[in-house]
């Protein structure tokens, strides 16, 4: 954005404190200049329903959300089932069985199965893994769970060895990382879970200011340079811009309000 912004400068300040929260909370009560900008994530739609945070969706004017990693179900290479209908043709039969790995009860993955659950009436054994990702490849490639709603971009060496597969992805539209992968949405399930970071200013913020910060973030968005750096890092770009960005922040607090309240 600097770039296209003559005379700006932007300084990084991490605020890691808390999860994020340390950073949220200044940056909602950060003078309204459009000065100070910050990134929020998808966690901004669940610590408020766990007591984490008093700051909503509501406290901030959305930029851009350039990252949104869907939800993926992803499962040994090895696996009967080749596709998400004899995933859940097997779950039904196996009620209680499969066991879905996750970050740990309450987190974004943990809700993604959750979500599973709802639509498909199917029943997990969930187990946590609260350090990371990292983990719950090495127990799916090991055949020590059964599979996992998780960020398809972190497994990505694993599938292309083959070690585990995807069987389809909780976006709005495929993956180019992906591109064979379906998407649940195509399958007839309008299920969109996705671990987003988005570029934020304070809510008071005025239009003329904001709209400026917005036609900057669409330029840098639509840019070459941008797109070929996420691709490298193997990850699927996204711009989901100003109130397309409010609204999705706004749905997610919804949607997880809702299975949070189920987990207390």
């Amino acid at each position: 954005m600097q770039k296209e912004l003559p005379g700006s400068h932007f300084v990084v300040v991490n605020k890691p404190d808390g999860g994020g929260v340390t950073g949220m909370v200044e940056i909602a009560n950060a003078k309204s200049g459009g000065h100070t900008l910050g990134t929020v994530t998808v966690e901004l739609a669940m610590f408020p329903h766990q007591g984490k945070c008093k700051n909503t969706y509501a406290d901030f004017a959305a930029i851009c959300a350039p990252i949104a990693a869907p939800a993926a179900l992803i499962v040994p290479g090895g696996a009967p089932y080749k596709n998400l209908d004899e995933f859940v043709t097997y779950a039904k039969a196996n009620p209680g069985k499969i066991q879905m790995g996750n970050s740990g009860t309450g987190a974004i993955w943990n809700i993604a199965a959750m979500s599973f659950e709802d639509e498909f009436g199917v029943k997990f054994k969930h187990v946590p893994y609260p350090n990371g990702t990292a983990d719950i490849a090495a127990a799916l490639a090991g055949k020590h769970i059964d599979a996992t709603l998780s960020d398809p971009f972190v497994f990505k060496s694993q599938v292309e060895a083959g070690n585990l597969k995807i069987l389809a992805v909780m976006a709005d539209s495929r993956s180019e990382i992906y591109p064979d992968v379906p998407t649940f949405k195509e399958l007839g399930h309008n299920m969109t879970i996705r671990a987003w970071a988005a570029l934020v200013a304070p809510k008071n913020i005025s239009k003329d200011k904001l709209e400026i910060l917005l036609v900057a973030e669409k330029k840098v968005c639509n840019s070459k340079e941008m797109k070929d750096y996420f691709i490298k890092q193997g990850i699927d770009q996204t711009a989901i811009i100003g109130d397309d960005c409010d609204k999705m922040m706004k749905d997610d607090h919804i949607m997880y309000e809702k299975f949070l309240k189920q987990l207390k």
